[in-house]
């Protein structure tokens, strides 16, 4: 276990120092921010003091050495439009990214893993073709067109609902149920195979046919046993999560890291997107970490060949 560990946490610190030198080049390859953030009539001599003053007239290798050697001290930089810590700037954004991420992760797991076993349970039947068929709408619609459907119908006819900003539980609930609707659709699909997969294996026949109430053939062996399969999606969905909250929270103006990515791209306030790259990274990272973790607790066999044994 201490070796299957320890290679986990090797492959999640070399996926960060990718990440942190793609984030890194690619922002400054991209384009000047000097001239996003400085009008069109700024004098090229206040244009040349802003590169000098934020160490961009260096050589590319020079501004990535000391970019590491910031980081590694702790130091993720400044942010070029308001000059506090891109840290401050990120870290004020995350409690209020979570009020969305952290319901609409309950409610896929609410609605898609039970919706998923049923559908697999009802193999073929009338109910198992309409939970699928609701499924894929949900796959197959934007968030952001979901998003605008629900501000028109429960926000504009229906005024039930905010349309958009942060303040009380109302809200939450537009965006929150845009977020995880989508992807409760995909676990639902997910569950559905990984049960109907585990239900047709031999023990599970061997079960039945010794007698075996069917109830705890589902509950004490095919379920334990579709999980393992199911939690590779979930840390999946975890990405999907933070990836679909900046397209969610511009819909519904919700002042989270989306929005703060959105404005730090158009204004090239590059410490504070690198910043927001990085801890995107580190959260996705340990949430895979953490079900490599799960996988080795519930089958040493993903443990042993995870980690290099044979």
């Amino acid at each position: 276990m201490v070796r299957f560990i320890a290679v986990r946490l090797a492959r999640a610190l070399l996926t960060i120092a990718v990440v942190v030198t793609f984030a890194f080049v690619v922002l400054r390859v991209s384009g000047d921010p000097a001239r996003a953030l400085l009008s069109p009539e700024t004098p090229a001599e206040a244009v040349e003091a802003f590169r000098k003053a934020w160490g961009l007239d260096a050589p590319l290798w020079v501004q990535y050495a000391r970019y590491l050697f910031a980081v590694v001290h702790g130091d993720l930089g400044q942010s070029m439009r308001d000059g506090r810590s891109a840290i401050a700037v990120v870290a004020e954004r995350i409690p209020v990214t979570l009020m969305l991420t952290a319901p609409a992760l309950i409610l896929n797991l609410l609605i898609g893993i039970p919706a998923g076993i049923y559908a697999a349970l009802k193999r073929d039947s009338i109910a198992d073709r309409l939970v699928m068929m609701v499924a894929v709408v949900g796959f197959t619609v934007p968030s952001f067109v979901l998003g605008l459907v629900f501000v028109l119908a429960f926000a504009v006819e229906l005024p039930w609902f905010p349309s958009g900003g942060a303040g009380g539980w109302q809200h939450l609930v537009l965006p929150v149920i845009t977020l995880g609707l989508g992807g409760a659709a995909v676990l639902a699909r997910f569950s559905r195979s990984a049960m109907l997969e585990v239900l047709g294996q031999p023990y599970i026949r061997a079960a039945s046919a010794k007698g075996v109430p069917w109830p705890r053939v589902v509950t004490g062996h095919a379920l334990p046993n579709a999980a393992i399969a199911v939690l590779t999606i979930v840390g999946f969905m975890v990405g999907n999560l933070i990836a679909g909250t900046v397209l969610v929270e511009s819909v519904f103006s919700w002042p989270g890291i989306g929005s703060l990515l959105v404005v730090s791209v158009v204004s090239r306030d590059l410490a504070v997107i690198q910043c927001i790259m990085l801890v995107v990274a580190a959260a996705m990272i340990t949430t895979n970490v953490t079900i490599d973790l799960l996988y080795g607790m519930l089958d040493p066999r993903l443990r042993d060949l995870r980690s290099g044994r044979r």
